[in-house]
């Protein structure tokens, strides 16, 4: 299986480590042509300004949109995230605009603020004890009940999906587990 990895800056190695050991190939996609024949897209944690000026610079927000609505699986973290989003609040950026929830930049704090901890009970199946890794993480507030809550820490909804999108607003390729990576593949 063939997963791109919008290549622009962020966690584009951790992600292909984590598809490596799922013996998923991950394609660095920096052109509209490098989306052909993929089965899914991450958009990577990183800096969602740099990375919306890198859309921009390379012309990639039609295709990108066109991928989406293809019904192949997208994955955003963290500032990937950010750019699924159709809203987002506090030094807002451009985005895809395809995801119904409102990305508040920046929330769990600076890079300092930087902590890990463990889903709340309740996850969706095969996530109980799911542990995330947040830096400078956006917090996601769905704004329709299309948006589906799979996990939540201290109450507040850090992984969603509505239909073949999904958001997280921490870093899944930062541990060695495997499960939110399996599940946007399994979609």
């Amino acid at each position: 299986m063939k997963v791109g990895i919008l290549a622009i800056q962020g966690d584009v190695e951790a992600h292909a480590r984590a598809l490596a050991r799922l013996d998923a190939d991950a394609v660095p996609v920096l052109r509209a042509a490098d989306l052909a024949g993929l089965a899914a897209l991450i958009l990577p944690g990183g800096e969602s300004t740099t990375i919306a000026k890198g859309i921009e610079r390379l012309k990639l927000w039609d295709p990108l949109r066109a991928f989406a609505a293809s019904g192949r699986p997208v994955f955003g973290t963290c500032a990937g995230a950010i750019l699924l989003a159709k809203q987002v609040e506090r030094s807002p950026v451009p985005t895809l605009g395809l995801l119904d929830v409102v990305a508040l930049r920046n929330a769990y704090g600076t890079q300092v603020d930087s902590f890990a901890a463990t889903v709340d009970a309740g996850a969706a199946p095969g996530l109980e004890g799911l542990r995330c890794v947040f830096i400078r993480a956006p917090q996601l507030r769905p704004q329709t009940a299309a948006v589906e809550v799979l996990a939540r820490v201290d109450g507040r909804p850090v992984l969603v999906r509505e239909g073949n999108l999904f958001a997280a607003s921490f870093h899944p390729e930062l541990t060695d587990d495997p499960r939110v990576h399996a599940l946007v593949l399994e979609a």
